[in-house]
């Protein structure tokens, strides 16, 4: 499933307020923007242009071994869909480069559930 049209969401704070343009911040699980790099289980609130606000968990962690950049990859249960974020909460505009966080991670997962049977 490809991830979610990143330009139609954008993430906001606890308060619901909205960040000036091009600043597009995380929240954590405790209502305040994380310190530093996201971990895995942080909560991240994305609002919609049509005024949805969707809670995403932070469910993996990968780095690129060249670029050395880091991603979160983070799902939304009740909507069944993922997203991909920078290490700091950051949705990724290139949904290509998404689609390839995305894929290497659940490639990684399926191997690591056929490890454990």
């Amino acid at each position: 499933m490809p991830p979610p049209e990143q330009s139609s969401t954008r993430l906001v704070n606890s308060t619901e307020r909205r960040p000036p343009e091009g600043e597009d911040r995380a929240i954590s699980d405790n209502g305040q923007p994380p310190s530093g790099k996201l971990e895995l289980e942080d909560v991240l609130l994305v609002e919609t242009e049509d005024d949805r606000h969707l809670e995403y968990e932070v469910v993996g962690l990968l780095e690129d071994d060249e670029s050395h950049e880091s991603y979160a990859i983070c799902y939304n249960k009740a909507s069944d869909e993922f997203i991909v974020t920078d290490e700091i909460g950051k949705i990724l505009e290139d949904e290509a480069l998404a689609q390839e966080v995305l894929d290497h991670f659940l490639t990684l997962a399926e191997e690591s559930s056929e490890d454990g049977d």
